[in-house]
């Protein structure tokens, strides 16, 4: 080496000790720290060390190897490393050893902490001990006990030592990882303190063996006495369990062993058995409670939730015997059941008090059914409910619990208040009332019942009402049919659009006389209800709506206005004091209400809702004025994401005012030549495969620009994209043809279809006639498809994925993970790709949860045996993260932006110039500069 550059090295000013060694491992140079530190004398003594570490770093096998030599007060910890010359060979080597005060900082930290620090030279034997250690123990410097390791054994409890011995040997062996072991140290004074000792080697000789080791000590005394008391604790609490009748159990399911309390056995007549299995317990127990304990430990397996169930047994003297037990189990980290904890508790005295009421009324539900009058007996203080069998079949609900807040949710507004207004009067003293109340069954259909209703006060017993149901509905039913029939919606029973307009054109006149202090109008439209139609039958979408009116009813003040427009529209008139943030309220009420499941046979129906709002003199004086504002609002509220309101503003009347210019001006967009595609590509991460391109479609249109996001929609709305979708389709599949005859290489061309076109049974049919007439072979085609396309399963769906199948067209889910994701969809239909949203990519590397939808999207493409394309990408760090999960391609401005024809081929030329397999700016892990997104 250049004896130059040695010595302005040694003379930088550095906090690591240095050395220079030659090839023979005499000491070249040192800098004034190792001078200081005497490390060039130790380097002579040691010298035989030395040597079979610079032959490890000679013979290539390890680049840097650590070294330790004892220095004036403390072993010194450093590293060697080779340096070589441009050939290879070793010019000469360099110890070091960093920051040799820096001990003192790590010191400070574990006494703040409450730690001892020991250091174990096992070579010498010798062991340091920090200050803090000393002091835990009540030594000093001066006291401190010898430094040898049966000096420290000697300090360890008699019934501790071979179990510390053997921790020790465990870890310097290398059959653990750690050393770590609780145990009592002698104090000075000859007490004893709890400590918990762990520690590590840090050190090796060059064939392995370990020559230190360091560790911490921790006083654990209050822990230690913290479990003395969990144990006295745990002791109360079963003398506490055994005097409620109650006891506890647990099982291990894997070596089928449990704890099971005596007490079991007493109750049984069985002599107790130390480790008993449960399937000796199997064995034993009559077949009903076998089975009964077999069906709960499957629920539990497969639920991995606690699980409650009852056993009827037979006691020592041959009498029944029931038992609830509860089954709590304990999971591990892959959500296996390792230990099951319960308790088991005997109720036969209970059970037979349940079985004597349950007979009593029976009785009583067997005289009412005979006369069709429901019976119920309402505590005042608790409004706990009891009804007959009779009442049940009545309101059309299920036998279970019942309080009269729970009764009354099925009633409207008015009659809730009347019926809680007759209780009051009774609790004053009023004599019996008869009442005539309405109520909606759960399948949405109204009844009216007739309510006698009286406070009984017998003596002995606490007062509570009793009262009397009969249905009236079938009277009431025939003179109000002529009015039904000619102002109501007959399903829900709800107004008409006639009646509601009469209505609302009075109501608005009272506002606007003075009489009343303001109106809104709320349009309301049930979000997925189609698609309930479509699925599960008119049936159910009947129940639906008759639903929706029962909870609207429930939902809404007795003053306002509501009915059914038609389909699934309704209308709402709050006709009181209201603004914009009191009709917000409202709706928001209204959706929560109909986002209630249904259940509807064995399914479970679900429906959101969106809802428009107009304000009376703020958005117009007339009622057609009203419905048309509350009609784009309704729209708006939809478009960002349905299950939400939108108050009319002067937003989106602008709004719908540019919507209508979109509209006309779309219709002879393409007659005008104002439609044009730029392509982007798609590349593989791994380089095995070809990019592919997507083309996208662009509007040059004269009013200004305007988005694809913002006109494709309204071609959907107006049938437009029929023309569009097709043209796109043909140009991009001539153009792929020129591409192709020119030289280019890449893989498939993809356009995005919608899924209007999807619904027409001979659109397949066109694509593939408009691939043959461009010269483009169809299997190189692809059609990127949205989730809800593939959710409106149909015939004619079915026929197009048939015709695209056969001549190998490729389909792939634009934007997964965006709409109404459903995996028997995405499974039935022939899907080759999935493309992640742009939202998620973007947010991935900042937002937890995008990270894990991404991640979980890439894992479950794979899983589908599809490939997963990343759309939006636009960092490096972006595009590492995908490559790390496993993500295919990659698409985005961290390749290109959407190019023009011409700059693509251009793009595709310099891909292929380029060394392969991959493009060397492509594979760099810096990409081209972070472009803005157009």
């Amino acid at each position: 080496m250049d004896a130059g550059a040695i010595a302005s090295l040694m003379q930088h000013p550095i906090n690591s000790a240095l050395l220079v060694l030659d090839q023979d491992g005499r000491v070249l140079a040192a800098n004034p720290c190792a001078q200081a530190l005497g490390l060039p004398q130790a380097v002579l003594r040691f010298g035989p060390l030395l040597q079979d570490l610079r032959q490890l770093l000679v013979d290539g096998s390890q680049n840097t190897v650590p070294c330790s030599l004892p220095g004036p007060e403390r072993r010194l910890d450093g590293w060697m490393r080779a340096v070589r010359a441009p050939e290879g060979g070793v010019l000469a080597f360099t110890l070091s050893v960093p920051d040799p005060d820096g001990g003192s900082r790590g010191q400070v930290a574990l006494d703040s902490a409450g730690h001892g620090l020991w250091d174990w030279d096992i070579g010498v034997d010798r062991i340091f001990r920090s200050d803090s250690w000393l002091a835990m123990l009540g030594y000093s410097t001066e006291d401190a006990p010898d430094n040898g390791l049966e000096t420290a054994m000697a300090l360890v409890h008699p019934d501790d030592i071979e179990r510390v011995r053997a921790s020790v040997q465990e870890h310097l062996t290398g059959r653990a990882d750690a050393y770590v072991c609780e145990h009592r140290v002698r104090r000075r004074d000859g007490g004893w303190r709890w400590v918990r000792d762990s520690g590590r080697v840090v050190a090796w000789s060059a064939d392995g063996r370990p020559l230190r080791m360091v560790g911490t000590h921790t006083a654990i005394d209050d822990q230690k006495q913290l479990e003395e008391r969990l144990r006295r604790q745990q002791a109360l609490l079963e003398e506490i369990q055994r005097l409620s009748g109650m006891a506890s159990w647990s099982w291990d399911p894997i070596s089928d062993t449990g704890w099971w309390p005596q007490d079991l056995y007493r109750l049984l007549g069985q002599p107790v058995r130390p480790h008993d299995s449960a399937r000796a317990w199997l064995r034993r127990l009559p077949p009903c409670a076998s089975a009964a304990l077999r069906r709960a430990w499957r629920r539990m397996r497969r639920d991995g939730e606690p699980v409650n169930f009852d056993l009827e047994l037979r006691d020592a003297e041959g009498q029944p015997l029931y038992l609830q037990a509860w089954s709590q189990p304990q999971l591990d980290d892959d959500g296996h059941i390792v230990r099951v904890l319960g308790q088991v508790q005997d109720v036969t005295s209970r059970w037979r008090a349940d079985a004597l009421l349950r007979w009593r009324t029976e009785l009583l539900d067997r005289v009412s059914a005979l006369g069709h009058i429901g019976g119920a007996e309402i505590e005042p203080g608790t409004r706990r409910v009891q009804w007959t069998d009779e009442c049940y079949r009545l309101h059309g609900l299920p036998h279970g619990p019942l309080t009269l807040d729970d009764a009354l949710a099925l009633y409207t507004r008015e009659s809730r208040e009347t019926f809680e207004a007759a209780l009051a009067r009774l609790a004053a003293g009023g004599p019996p009332e008869q009442l005539e109340l309405c109520f909606y069954r759960q399948n949405g259909r109204r009844a009216r019942v007739q309510v006698l209703v009286e406070l009984d006060c017998r003596e002995g017993m606490a007062p509570r009402f009793v009262a009397l149901y009969r249905d009236v509905s079938r009277e009431l039913e025939t003179s109000e049919r002529i009015e039904l029939l000619s102002h109501y919606d007959l399903l829900t029973g709800l107004p008409n659009r006639f009646l509601l307009r009469v209505q609302a054109e009075e109501a608005i006149v009272t506002a606007q006389d003075g009489l009343g202090h303001g109106l809104a109008l709320l349009l309301v439209d049930l979000d997925g209800f189609k698609s309930i139609n479509d699925s599960f039958g008119h049936a159910a979408g009947d129940a639906m709506l008759k639903a929706a009116a029962g909870r609207m009813h429930h939902t809404l003040q007795g003053g306002d206005l509501f009915g059914r427009l038609g389909g699934d529209e309704f209308m709402v008139v709050l006709r009181r004091p209201v603004d914009g943030t009191e009709a917000e309220d409202a709706a928001r009420r209204l959706i929560a209400a109909l986002s209630e499941p249904l259940a509807f046979g064995s399914e479970h129906l679900k429906v959101g809702a969106s809802v428009g709002i107009a304000l009376l003199g703020r958005d117009g004086e007339g009622f057609d004025d009203l419905l048309r504002a509350a009609h784009a609002a309704l729209r708006v509220a939809r478009e960002r994401g349905r299950n939400g309101w939108q108050q009319h503003n002067d937003e989106i009347q602008r709004d719908t005012r540019r919507r209508l210019e979109i509209e006309h001006a779309l219709r002879g967009a393409l007659e005008r030549e104002e439609l044009a595609l730029v392509y982007q590509p798609q590349v593989c991460i791994k380089g095995d495969h070809l990019p592919g391109i997507e083309a996208l479609l662009r509007w040059h249109w004269p009013g200004g620009p305007c988005h694809p996001g913002e006109f494709i929609p309204i071609a959907e709305q107006c049938g437009e994209i029929v023309r569009l979708g097709e043209w796109v389709i043909a140009e991009a599949c001539r153009q792929a043809a020129a591409w192709h005859a020119a030289g280019l290489q890449f893989g498939r061309i993809a356009v995005n279809v919608s899924g209007v076109q999807l619904r027409d049974r001979g659109f397949a049919d066109r694509v593939v006639a408009l691939c043959q007439r461009a010269g483009w072979p169809p299997a190189r085609l692809e059609l990127e498809l949205t989730e809800s396309a593939l959710i409106l399963d149909s015939d004619n769906l079915r026929h197009c994925f048939q015709v695209f199948e056969r001549h190998g067209v490729q389909l792939a889910v634009d934007d997964f993970g965006t709409g109404f994701s459903n995996l028997h969809y995405l499974n039935r239909f022939p899907v080759q790709r999935l493309k992640i949203d742009r939202s998620f990519v973007a947010d991935m590397l900042s937002d937890t949860n995008a990270g894990e939808v991404t991640q979980a999207i890439v894992h479950l493409g794979h899983a589908l045996g599809m490939r997963v394309v990343a759309e939006g990408v636009e960092t490096a760090e972006e595009q590492s993260q995908l490559r790390a999960w496993g993500c295919d391609e990659i698409q985005g401005y961290v390749y290109t932006r959407p190019l023009p024809p011409r700059e693509l081929a251009q793009w595709l030329a310099r891909l292929a110039s380029e060394s392969a397999p991959a493009p060397a700016w492509l594979a760099a892990e810096t990409p081209p500069a972070r472009m803005p997104v157009r």
